[in-house]
């Protein structure tokens, strides 16, 4: 099978234009097919508080209400997903910026409302492979950012993390498919306080165990779940790694 490797980038990376270059030098040196996913929370939160809109979380998550829709859309599938395509396009890397709306590639359902209501938060229903695989086969590599729809029109926002994992998952069953988790750290951290600490390889029971004694807790636990997940449902290799060590499958390496 062709191997194609998904790698998702958190926006802390992509917000300034030093690592952002950094970081697609070391993308754009994969050989192999790719896709890019990208996030951008943190420019969101700036621009909401430039324009007067209140930002609402809940354990990490953004509430999106009707005005926070407009400013995830401008930011993710605009600013930050334009800018990166436009440095990858200068250094000879043929990207294409797109969201899940475009060419129907991602659907999903509006959050049912259960404890919290998240408002346009959307949860994926369905993944296009045959419109990614017409991307990957002309010679393109998409760069998609994490809005999603209903197919009835309205734009939700998706979690990025979740964005990379479902589209691995869909894929595998036509490819060779690795998923990379690349953000600011060299990977998962025995001590949150010692960036050296890496754990070079995690299998499933280590993460039960690292979860039950709070060493892996917070944000890392939903990046981990999903991970795990794609596992189980046909992705061959998840690495999490950081921009730096990209191209050199560094990091720490997933398995069941």
């Amino acid at each position: 099978m062709e191997k194609l490797i998904i790698v998702k980038v958190g926006g802390a990376i992509l917000e300034d234009q030093a690592t952002l270059n950094d970081f697609l030098d070391h993308f754009n040196a994969i050989p192999d097919l790719k896709i890019l996913v990208h996030g951008g929370g943190r420019s969101a939160t700036h621009l909401s508080k430039q324009l007067g809109i209140e930002t609402k979380m809940v354990d990490g998550r953004r509430i999106t209400d009707a005005e926070t829709i407009r400013v995830v859309t401008m930011v993710y599938g605009g600013l930050i997903n334009k800018n990166t395509v436009a440095v990858l396009q200068s250094k000879g890397c043929n990207a294409i910026g797109l969201t899940g709306v475009d060419m129907n590639l991602i659907s999903s359902v509006k959050r049912p409302v259960e404890e919290i209501d998240y408002g346009l938060v959307g949860d994926i229903e369905s993944v296009n492979t045959f419109a990614f695989n017409l991307l990957l086969q002309s010679g393109t590599i998409p760069v998609i950012a994490p809005i999603t729809h209903d197919t009835k029109g309205q734009l939700l926002n998706t979690n990025a993390d979740t964005i990379a994992s479902s589209i691995a998952v869909s894929m595998s069953e036509t490819y060779d498919v690795s998923l990379v988790y690349c953000f600011e750290k060299a990977g998962v951290l025995s001590d949150p306080d010692d960036d050296a600490s890496v754990i070079s390889d995690l299998s499933f029971k280590m993460y039960q165990t690292y979860k039950q004694s709070g060493m892996i807790h917070s944000g890392m636990i939903p990046k981990l779940d999903n991970s795990f997940k794609s596992l189980e449902m046909g992705v061959r290799q998840v690495i999490i790694t950081n921009a730096g060590t990209l191209s050199t499958s560094k990091g720490t390496h997933l398995s069941l």
